[in-house]
């Protein structure tokens, strides 16, 4: 009976886990959508209920605030970054090639698309806030391509962080202390996210 009981509760569990996936997946969708086809300054709650077929307040019942619900949203876009990143590491040679490469790539698909790299890796999470964890449990397959050496630093939310465990190979080789080196992420870090901020407030010519 207790071994029953187990498994018909364990089995409740994975049921209730699923039927949760799949309304995320509903309201994430649609907001995928709606910036897609209306750019993500346009996004609203209303606007994802009314798309997604459901009750706007229900949206709360799987996200903490509508930053939240983005940020799965923007992921998707991200997507393209992390795809595109193995390509561009197959041409480094040495550790500081490989470092300069991930900023390259970064930095190509985050200026394409500004404010959804802003969404994801500089807007007020609020009080609670998700990480890239959080989000590759909901969408694991994400990770399948992946570099195993890679994971680390996708997985990290913080891009100054981020930076810094790009540097880990050159650190690992002596060629940088981890103190240096702590520096000079931060210091790439703020240049991206000043210049970030400039293409959003349309403050910059360059192309």
């Amino acid at each position: 009976m207790n071994s029953r009981w187990s498994t018909l509760k364990k089995q409740t569990v994975k049921n209730k886990e699923t039927q949760t996936i799949r309304m995320m997946s509903y309201f994430i969708n649609a907001t995928v959508d709606i910036i897609e086809k209306e750019g993500i300054d346009k996004v609203t709650i209303r606007k994802i209920g009314d798309l997604a077929g459901y009750n706007s307040a229900t949206i709360y019942n799987y996200f903490e605030d509508l930053s939240h619900l983005i940020f799965f949203a923007s992921m998707n876009f991200v997507k393209k970054y992390t795809d595109a990143l193995p390509k561009y590491l197959e041409k480094a040679r040495t550790p500081m090639e490989r470092y300069l490469l991930i900023w390259e790539c970064f930095c190509k698909y985050s200026f394409e698309s500004p404010q959804i790299y802003y969404a994801v890796f500089s807007s007020n999470l609020g009080t609670n806030p998700i990480n890239m964890t959080n989000y590759y449990e909901f969408s694991p397959m994400d990770l399948v391509e992946l570099p195993e050496e890679l994971r680390p630093m996708l997985l990290e939310s913080n891009q100054s962080k981020r930076t810094l465990i790009a540097f880990n190979q050159y650190i690992k080789d002596g060629d940088m202390q981890e103190a240096d080196a702590a520096r000079i992420a931060e210091c790439h870090y703020l240049i991206w996210q000043g210049m970030l901020t400039l293409f959003i407030n349309n403050r910059s010519t360059y192309s």
